[in-house]
């Protein structure tokens, strides 16, 4: 049938609505907040304050996360582009050996479709909103492009399709472009259907709408026709309590006008209502069209050969197709047909047969993203649930890529060990863990991180006292009790019990699990666990014995009576509740850091229960909580480490299609709530949050778009900028030892922020001085290797930096240009280093060494591979005084320097080390000194011989000067060699590089170097005084004699 879009209607960039989406986002500090520091809340001073500190990514790269879409250069297929669910969107240039994240300033991750413009390969859109209809999936903004290859981006309107699933670029003209928006997942809206623009963006016309629930889903265009295009209509929604998809809206359409007219396709394809469609088309001939079609009856791979006239059933293979619906034709080869799925599968008969289309233990598993090289079917690049893989020879082996931190975390942790390590779920890549730094100098690589559960991984808790027992669990309260050392696993998911009041006919008991259940170990006893159900369940004894710590906990709704899209959800609607297992379960909990006995409750149904008697009696507050529409799902509850009865709850509202912010705190353990959402964004729901240990006014929280800092106990809040991308934060830790910052993000693996003192101490009192010194956690001096070999294309997290984080505030408009910070030992001042210092957070990192033997230029302190060229020893294990000096005032604090933990040395022999190396330290400046003499007399030497030989003299003259020359120069490659014996016996790094009390051998180069110095001293102050000027004397008007240095200074020996 003909069909005309529903009145086309021009759709014009909303600058005031996107604007409220950017503000929070934007990466300059001085655009975000008021100029006027008065005009600023407190957090939004300590946060622009605190903006140079720099977070640390951890990774890891060994698995990554979900992808949308790919866009390869036809011309040059080494360039291509990455669109990821919840990771932004990442450029090779090199065929993956690298990676840039190009769109980390934007304001959204979340990308469902990205194209590359067939005429200018410098034109490239992305579409944001992933489109997977998974409960994980985020949402996006609407429409960027870049006209510099990605180096800049404008956003260019359709901000409320919140999804986009495609984006297909005229190959004629780059400003023609189709956007296909499947619109809001969890609800309806107006703004969905197949966009058009012929201006680049500047306005939209919609050229194909059905209704508010139905939305563009897959959409092709004719390589060698343009204006033909074929569109797959999808009407489906998600809810907090289920999914439903299918109905009167979804269709295949078709357009050979460039969108003017659409014309329904249905002949061939199954009666009655129809799901998600895939579509591709062959490049060659756009007469061949596939569709894989999810329907009641007659489900399956289609095929057309005559523009989609009629279509022909070839198989009923279709995985999944709510969340996959990929079907790919090789370019060349009309009869070899690719599938997307939890595993891939190929056709070489044209979708009738199917084998596996991926060697199974070579690529991860869930398959979204196909792209096969026109000119070469044996490349392939395939995008699923673990990120990249690559294949050329046609898929038959592939070669996963492992250099992107892309992971999508769901739940992050850190323990005690020393090093602590940093543990975490991955949507559909189990549960991880990795120390936060390494002895390597490298850093933190991919071997390091160990796989501890399967499944999709959510918490990870270990022992607080011993962190060799580690609880790990999956989707589904699937819960397991680990021994780290060997690996051994025990699940210990609680499993109902009659209870004996069933009557005979009764159906089985059953607990209901949240696909992220909660799970948490008593701060109080450290043998007991509890787990969030429909009960909230308590094990005393590690998970060998549950019982039922409450009754059922939520509404108890049947959801089977909910409707969605106007109707109930049953056994015949297509793809029914994919994805949500159960309805009214536990998803926050959290225990009393000051009594095992108050605990609180919150759940995906919208209750929020308290106990105060360790579950005897509940009491839901949830009608205390203003603000908070009904049946919205709890998202974090945190207790309170300095007050009993302070307790912070955070709902996530956008499973009802609502983006507010909701964050509450309550002082009497939930009776009465106070809404704490000042200076978060709207469009933007909370996921966490987290208070400091030490500090109860300082607040975290995270959201789909970064982490936000409150130093007023929630009055105000303000993003952290910093360098952190663009993220969905879902899970914060504070290390209570360490004092880091740890951010695990939905896209971008996990960052660290190392030692927040500044942030911890910030208050009024620092803004209103002129500069405040704050405190620094303990330093350790670890023992540094270097492994190899280094491999390329590989991804490498960064140590925390070698030494101790000296930071200091500088106010505004105080002139810090003379600061210094001195390291004191008792009155003994060990170091110092002039600073200086901007406004704001500045930051100085002393390598615990002494002053250096002379300024060298490059190098830093504390690498394996030796010390900085004159840097001095490092100090001993102790305590020390940190003194900041700005014009004639003074601030001082401690801070401890310890020996790497493996490590063991008496202080004996720790103290015979250190002098050692004093005394080889004393001769590096009189060392350096003498080689920079010997270096400038043979310069000097060189440009005599070179007047000389242009001179015009008498033979006499210079056979003379040439003599005396060579004289020189025979003193000074002696005098060379003796140097080079004192400075190799005078070196400290082979003595820093072990704990103990030095060799005899090192004892007598020390000696023999105090020795030999002051004759090597002896021989260049001689020639600087006696035989150079003499030289000098005998050139006359030929030259001026330079500056060779003063005589060497000998310092008293140790």
């Amino acid at each position: 049938m003909a069909f005309q879009s529903k009145s086309p209607r021009s759709v014009r960039f909303s600058v005031t609505r996107f604007l409220t989406l950017l503000l929070p986002l934007s990466l300059a500090a001085g655009a975000l907040f008021p100029a006027n520091a008065a005009a600023q809340t407190a957090s939004e001073r300590a946060v622009a304050a605190a903006s140079g500190l720099e977070f640390r990514e951890l990774g890891p790269a060994i698995m990554g996360g979900r992808v949308s879409d790919l866009a390869v250069v036809e011309s040059d297929p080494r360039i291509f582009y990455v669109g990821l669910g919840a990771g932004g969107v990442w450029k090779t240039t090199n065929d993956g050996m690298t990676w840039d994240p190009v769109f980390d300033d934007q304001p959204t991750s979340s990308v469902g479709a990205i194209s590359v413009a067939p005429s200018n390969p410098n034109h490239v859109w992305v579409g944001t909103g992933e489109p997977a209809n998974r409960q994980s999936s985020p949402w996006g903004v609407g429409v960027f492009k870049s006209t510099d290859a990605g180096g800049t981006w404008t956003h260019v309107g359709l901000e409320d399709t919140r999804h986009i699933s495609r984006i297909k670029i005229d190959p004629r003209d780059p400003d023609v472009v189709y956007v296909g928006a499947v619109g809001h997942l969890w609800g309806p809206n107006e703004e969905r259907g197949l966009f058009k623009t012929t201006d680049g963006g500047a306005t939209w016309e919609n050229i194909l709408y059905i209704d508010e629930h139905t939305g563009i889903i897959d959409l092709v265009m004719d390589h060698n026709d343009p204006n033909t295009l074929f569109a797959a209509m999808y009407q489906r929604q998600r809810t907090g309590f289920g999914f439903a998809a299918g109905g009167g809206g979804s269709g295949l359409w078709r357009t050979t006008d460039g969108g003017e007219n659409w014309t329904r396709l249905e002949e061939g394809l199954p009666e009655g209502e129809l799901g998600r469609i895939g579509l591709d088309i062959y490049r060659r001939d756009g007469n061949l069209v596939y569709a894989i079609v999810e329907a009641h009856e007659g489900q399956g791979v289609y095929r057309s050969t005559d523009r989609g006239e009629t279509w022909e059933f070839m198989s009923d293979r279709n995985p999944r197709p709510m969340y996959f619906s990929l079907i790919r034709i090789d370019p060349n080869n009309p009869e070899r047909i690719y599938l997307g799925g939890v595993q891939s599968s190929a056709s070489d008969d044209g979708g009738r047969t199917w084998w596996p289309g991926n060697a199974t233990d070579q690529i991860h598993s869930d398959h979204h993203a196909l792209w096969i090289n026109p000119h070469n079917s044996n490349h392939l690049i395939n995008g699923n649930d673990g990120g990249l893989a690559f294949s050329r020879d046609g898929s038959v082996t592939w070669r996963s890529i492992r250099n992107m931190a892309i992971g999508q975390f769901y739940e992050i942790d850190v323990d005690m060990s020393d090093p602590y390590n940093v543990c975490g779920g991955l949507q559909d890549n189990g549960n991880w863990c990795a120390p936060h730094r390494t002895q390597s100098t490298w850093g933190v690589r991919n071997r390091e991180w160990t796989h501890m559960w399967f499944g999709d991984g959510f918490h990870n808790h270990s022992d607080p006292e011993d962190p060799n027992i580690m609880f790990s669990e999956s989707q589904g309260g699937n819960m397991a009790r680990i021994d780290v050392a060997t690996r051994e696993g025990q699940s210990i998911r609680p499993v109902p019990r009659p209870t004996g009041d069933e009557t005979e006919d009764a159906e089985p008991r059953r607990y209901r699990f949240n696909w992220d259940s909660p799970f948490a170990i008593s701060r109080h006893d450290r043998a007991t666990i509890y787990l969030g159900g429909n009960h909230l369940f308590r094990s005393r004894d590690r998970g060998l014995n549950w019982e039922e710590a409450s009754p059922d906990l939520t509404k108890q709704i049947d959801r089977d009576t909910l409707e969605i899209m106007g109707r109930v959800v049953t056994d015949e609607t297509l793809s029914d509740n994919d994805g949500i297992a159960s309805y009214g379960n536990i998803t926050a909990l959290a225990e009393s850091k000051h009594s095992p006995d108050a605990l609180y409750v919150g759940t995906d149904d919208g209750n929020l229960q308290v106990t105060l008697d360790g579950g005897a009696t509940w009491t839901n507050v949830i009608d205390e909580v203003p603000g908070v529409p009904p049946r919205t799902y709890v998202s974090r509850l945190e207790t309170s480490y300095a007050a009993d009865g302070r307790v912070y709850v955070t709902f996530d509202g956008h499973r009802n299609d609502d983006y507010a912010p909701y964050a509450y705190a309550s002082e009497d353990h939930g009776a009465s709530w106070r809404r704490i959402t000042a200076g978060l964004p709207d469009g933007w729901s909370v996921n966490v949050i987290r208070e400091h240990p030490r500090n109860p006014n300082l607040l975290f929280v995270g959201n789909e778009i970064g982490i936000y800092m409150s130093i007023d106990r929630g009055e105000s809040w303000a993003r952290m900028v910093n360098n952190l991308p663009v993220a969905a934060v879902d899970d914060i830790a504070i290390h209570p030892r360490e004092n880091d910052l740890v951010v695990g993000t939905h896209g971008r693996s996990i960052w660290i922020l190392d030692d927040i003192a500044p942030l911890e101490e910030m208050s009024a009192d620092v803004f209103a001085s002129d500069f405040r010194l704050f405190g620094a956690r303990r330093g350790t001096m670890w023992s540094m290797g270097m492994d190899w070999p280094f491999q390329p294309a590989t991804f490498i997290a960064p140590n925390p930096p070698a030494g101790i984080p000296l930071r200091y505030y500088v106010g505004d408009g105080v002139d810090a240009s003379g600061a210094s910070l001195e390291v004191l030992d008792g009155d003994d001042v060990l170091r110092t280093m002039e600073v200086g210092g901007e406004a704001g957070v500045n930051e100085v990192l002393w390598d615990f060494r002494v002053d250096p033997a002379f300024d060298a230029a490059g190098g830093g302190g504390g690498f394996s591979r030796g010390p900085p060229q004159g840097a001095g020893p490092r100090v001993l294990p102790g305590t020390y005084t940190v003194r900041l000096s700005v014009g004639d005032e003074s601030q001082e604090t401690e801070v401890g320097v310890r020996l790497d933990p493996r490590r063991e040395a008496s202080r004996a022999a720790l103290v015979a080390r250190q002098d050692a190396m004093l005394r080889a330290h004393a001769l590096a400046g009189p060392a350096r000194d003498a080689r920079e003499r010997i270096g400038a007399m043979n310069d000097r030497l060189a440009e005599i011989r070179a007047l000389v030989d242009d001179a015009e003299m008498g033979d006499a003259d210079r056979e003379r000067i040439e003599a005396m020359a060579e004289e020189i120069s025979d003193e000074l490659e002696e005098i060379g060699d003796d140097l080079g014996d004192v400075a190799g016996g005078a070196g400290i790094g082979q003595m820093e590089g072990w704990s103990g009390e030095p060799t005899a051998d090192q004892m007598y180069r020390i000696d023999q170097a105090w020795e030999a110095l002051p004759a090597v001293a002896e021989g260049i102050n001689a020639l600087l005084a006696g035989s150079m000027p003499a030289l000098e004397a005998l050139l006359g008007d030929l030259g001026v004699m330079p500056d060779l240095g003063d005589p060497i200074r000998i310092p008293p020996r140790r």
